[in-house]
């Protein structure tokens, strides 16, 4: 099997050091679908040097380097084909305000692997520090198609569905034709989303989005809504990839607020739920299972 369960989760945790600046936090944040309109003040925040604020979920960019989902493919006790591959999940915990400009050193470590029969599912977590201290906590969740099936542990369901009742907030977020070729420049060049012909050996029509890039969208659109517009009030963010978004689609973005304790208004939100569909296909699940934790 090209997944060696015990080998993968007994190796050695991978260190490295990684460096961002403001030039690749302005190259995320419009490959997200900042900056329109162009002139907006809070638009400006992520796009304009001088008053520059971090998006948290610029973490599973930086550094430049290749994201979680294709740099675990390395670790030991992994070999297998990246067309086979797709992201299930992110989730990401920010011990504190990201720098706009930074050096830091990452951990990673496969901390499960689990059978789903027709996939195996590996976990790959990801610890940043800096010399202040711990900077983030991620965790990614790669399934491998046709890799599953060897009698091994199914590991937890992480089913979700929507909160019950109507939404407190619905909007949409239109993306690109060309967002994946400008999401992609900073670091995932995988060719599943730039490629036709890979992309149908995949199993897809044409080329689709990056599942980080729909979680980077709707993380913002939150903020935007939910949070004052302050990216310093996100503590944790995670979502379920639940299904694709072709370039050029909309994304309907249905939130919940869940209050604290005896709280009303916005500054009382004890979590943030969000369902996300692709409009032009009758709201076909996109994102499920998502909550922001300010």
């Amino acid at each position: 099997m090209p997944i060696d369960a015990a080998q993968a989760l007994s190796a050695a945790p991978r260190t490295g050091e990684i460096t961002w600046d403001r030039k690749d936090v302005q190259l995320y944040h419009l490959g997200i679908g900042a900056g329109v309109p162009a002139t907006g003040p809070g638009e400006l925040r992520y796009t304009l040097e001088d008053r520059l604020h971090v998006l948290p979920s610029f973490a599973t960019v930086a550094g430049g380097g290749p994201p979680g989902v294709i740099s675990g493919l390395s670790l030991p006790g992994v070999d297998v084909d990246l067309a086979r591959v797709l992201h299930g999940g992110q989730s990401l915990t920010v011990h504190r305000p990201l720098p706009a400009r930074g050096t830091a050193t990452t951990t990673d470590r496969i901390t499960a692997v689990y059978d789903k029969g027709t996939a195996a599912l590996l976990v790959l977590r990801t610890d940043a520090a800096d010399a202040d201290g711990p900077l983030w906590t991620a965790e990614a969740e790669i399934f491998v198609r046709g890799e599953g099936g060897w009698g091994g542990d199914r590991g937890p369901s992480t089913r979700s569905e929507p909160p019950a009742g109507a939404p407190d907030t619905v909007t949409e977020r239109p993306t690109r034709e060309d967002q994946a070729l400008l999401y992609r420049l900073s670091g995932d060049a995988n060719p599943l989303h730039a490629d036709p012909a890979f992309a149908r050996r995949a199993g897809f029509e044409r080329p689709i989005l990056h599942g980080l890039c729909t979680y980077g969208m709707t993380l913002k659109a939150v903020v935007e809504t939910q949070l004052d517009e302050d990216v310093t009030r996100v503590r944790s963010w995670a979502a379920r990839f639940d299904g694709v978004v072709y370039p050029g689609e909309t994304l309907r973005l249905r939130m919940w607020r869940q209050r604290g304790e005896g709280g009303s208004g916005r500054g009382s939100a004890s979590a943030v739920r969000v369902a996300a569909t692709a409009v032009e296909r009758a709201d076909a699940p996109v994102l499920t299972g998502v909550v922001a934790l300010p």
